[in-house]
């Protein structure tokens, strides 16, 4: 398992991205979210073609949150199947690194 992680996921509102993103930061299950309206998706959900306007969450934390992350968005999302791709992070800034290890936050 990857010791840094970075976490995609979209929600369909900034309401919703913030109210995600406060319980993973409230519960220490990330050590930051970052959260960038104005995206648009396009992809097929259940045979349909879609095109929609979404938020996207990236989100930073331990390879070992993983599962804890997942089972909160899952709670807190509006979608039937929230996205959730976790990306291994290979290199960063020293200081940002010691920081995310830390867990002061």
């Amino acid at each position: 398992m990857e010791k840094f992680i970075v976490i995609l996921s979209s929600a369909s509102s900034e309401e919703e991205a913030e109210r995600i993103g406060k319980a993973l930061v409230e519960k220490k299950l990330c050590a930051c979210v970052n959260i960038i309206k104005d995206v648009r998706s396009i992809f097929r959900w259940k045979g349909k073609l879609s095109v929609e306007k979404e938020v996207l969450l990236i989100i930073k934390t331990k390879g070992r949150q993983l599962k804890s992350v997942e089972a909160e968005i899952k709670k807190l999302h509006s979608y039937e199947v929230p996205e959730l791709i976790a990306l291994p992070v290979i290199s960063g800034s020293k200081d940002y690194l010691f920081w995310l290890d830390s867990e002061t936050w």
